[in-house]
C-alpha cells in the first residue's frame, strides 16, 4: 500500500493470551456498545514501528513482558466519519494508517496497569477472542479490525475450541 497522505501514522498491538485469546480494553470515558479496542496509538517521527508499538503498550496497559508473534503487511487504513470531533480530525487529518503487531504476553496478570500513563485509554480490560473484536470496535473502525482478524488468525483462539 502506498504512503497514504492524509493518513495519521498509528501502530496497534493484538496481544495474545498464551492460550489464544486476546487482550481487549474497554475505553475510559466512552459509552457502550462499541467501546472496546486493541492498544494503539501514533507514531513518533523517525520512530521504530514495533518500537512505537511497544510503547503504545506499555504506556496503555502496563505490559512489558511479551514475545513478537508478527505483523501485518503495509497500512491499514480507516476514515474518519463525517462531524467527527476527535482531535486527530481537528489536526487535518482524514484518517489513521496503521501496522498491526501480534505479541505473546508472557507475564503474569498482575503486569497490568491501567493507570501506567496517565490519562488512562482504559477503565477495564479483559481475555477475549480475536474473532469477536470487529463487533466491539466503533463502526467506523470494524473493517480495520476484520482485516487484523484475518491477518492474526493463525495466532488466534476459536470459540469453539475453547468449548
Amino acid at each position: 500500500m502506498t504512503d497514504l497522505p492524509g493518513y495519521r501514522p498509528n501502530v496497534g498491538v493484538v496481544l495474545f493470551h498464551p492460550d489464544g485469546r486476546v487482550w481487549l480494553g474497554r475505553r475510559a470515558n466512552t459509552e457502550g456498545p462499541h467501546n472496546w479496542q486493541f492498544p494503539q496509538g501514533g507514531v513518533d517521527a523517525g520512530e521504530d514501528l514495533e518500537a512505537a508499538a511497544l510503547r503504545e503498550l506499555t504506556e496503555e496497559t502496563g505490559a512489558v513482558s511479551v514475545t513478537h508473534l508478527g505483523r501485518t503487511d503495509g497500512w491499514i487504513k480507516y476514515d474518519f466519519p463525517a462531524g467527527y470531533g476527535g482531535a486527530k480530525a481537528a489536526r487535518g487529518f482524514k484518517g489513521q494508517k496503521q501496522v498491526w503487531f501480534a505479541l505473546r504476553f508472557d507475564g503474569r496478570e498482575d503486569e497490568f496497569d491501567l493507570a501506567a500513563h496517565p490519562p488512562a485509554e482504559f477503565d477495564a480490560w479483559r481475555w477475549g477472542y480475536l474473532s469477536e473484536a470487529p463487533d466491539l470496535i466503533v463502526p467506523f473502525k470494524r473493517a480495520a479490525y476484520e482485516a487484523v482478524a484475518k491477518a492474526f488468525a493463525p495466532f488466534a483462539a476459536t470459540k469453539s475450541a475453547a468449548a
